[in-house]
């Protein structure tokens, strides 16, 4: 079989052009035309001889990845793509328009092992971790679908389908290709990485001083409830979770996001509001809250703009900055792995 070029690091790339007979001058060539030209066929790639690009096109792929569903909102805001691995396993990647940002959501892994009752992901169960080529590939199609368009990628966040450091070395890797400024060139502070709270995971990424941005998925602020929507919160609680987090905070000197999914008559009271403000006193962070995006298998609802403003109003009495997010794509049921279901559901429906 074919092997995916992108799962080649630059160095195994040059060690693979060296058994082939050709100079290491050439491995630069491909990896521009790649994260640079975003060249999807060798025969494009013409600084090279028409003798190796036969070669190269024998013997690997450009991606591995197939479109398998894809759908648009209706304000051409969000952009959702169903694409298949080359195991038939199914991810999804989310293309966001906003006024001057363009913003890839990338998965890194088919379902998710956490469990969080309101994510149509982890509704799914876990599947498998995706491989470096694999995280690295979406990024290069939502900057190929924007370059066609006359248009840049301006952020990366890794809050698709799974768990990013339960994928901890390909997810940090791929992040780092494209990051090299000899390929892709994507600033480590356009990368967002967002987790549900995985305590080793996060002390890991704090002593290696790594500049992407760090969110951690929160929706609530005490145990009992976090943990009827997230099972993690029984392992990792939240003293020890925001232990942790003061801790990046403080070692790095970056602040630090929590994201909170707001739902009606669960999390956004002003008791919860309350409470999050005593967590969080004092430490350098910043608070997402977002109605609810429903799922089929979860019975919550979105809070109410007012309910939202007021749980913000506490937060930032507090002086703890928030902001209150539009949620994007309700009308193609935006949220992660909510596309892969419908057509799974439909795959079962009747012609």
């Amino acid at each position: 079989m074919p092997e995916n070029i992108y799962e080649f690091s630059f160095a195994e790339l040059q060690q693979r052009l060296l058994e082939l007979g050709e100079p290491t001058y050439r491995a630069r060539q491909i990896w521009r035309n790649l994260y640079q030209g975003l060249k999807t066929s060798f025969d494009e790639m013409t600084d090279l001889p028409q003798t190796l690009r036969t070669q190269l096109g024998q013997e690997m792929n450009i991606g591995s990845l197939k479109l398998m569903a894809q759908a648009r909102s209706q304000d051409g805001g969000t952009h959702k793509l169903l694409l298949a691995l080359s195991d038939d396993h199914q991810i999804e990647t989310v293309l966001m328009m906003y006024r001057q940002r363009r913003t890839a959501c990338i998965s890194t892994q088919a379902g998710c092992a956490m469990g969080c009752v309101f994510c149509a992901t982890g509704q799914m169960g876990f599947e498998r971790n995706l491989t470096i080529g694999e995280i690295v590939e979406q990024v290069l199609w939502c900057a190929r679908n924007l370059q066609g368009a006359g248009e840049r990628l301006t952020n990366v966040v890794v809050m698709g389908m799974g768990e990013p450091f339960h994928n901890y070395d390909a997810t940090l890797a791929a992040l780092d290709r494209l990051n090299d400024p000899v390929g892709f060139d994507f600033g480590a502070r356009r990368f967002t990485i967002s987790t549900v709270g995985l305590i080793p995971a996060i002390e890991r990424f704090s002593s290696e001083q790594r500049q992407f941005n760090l969110a951690v998925s929160l929706h609530a602020a005490t145990d009992a409830l976090r943990a009827e929507l997230l099972p993690l919160n029984k392992r990792y609680p939240l003293q020890e979770l925001i232990s942790a987090c003061k801790e990046y905070v403080n070692s790095t000197g970056r602040r630090i996001t929590f994201e909170w999914a707001l739902i009606h008559d669960v999390n956004d009271s002003t008791e919860q509001a309350r409470a999050l403000t005593i967590l969080l006193k004092g430490m350098r962070c910043h608070v997402n809250v977002i109605p609810l995006n429903p799922t089929n298998d979860y019975m919550g609802a979105a809070s109410s703009r007012e309910r939202a403003q007021a749980f913000r109003d506490i937060l930032e009495t507090a002086h703890i900055p928030c902001t209150i997010r539009i949620r994007r794509g309700i009308d193609i049921s935006a949220g992660c792995g909510q596309l892969r279901v419908q057509v799974d559901q439909a795959s079962l429906s009747p012609v």
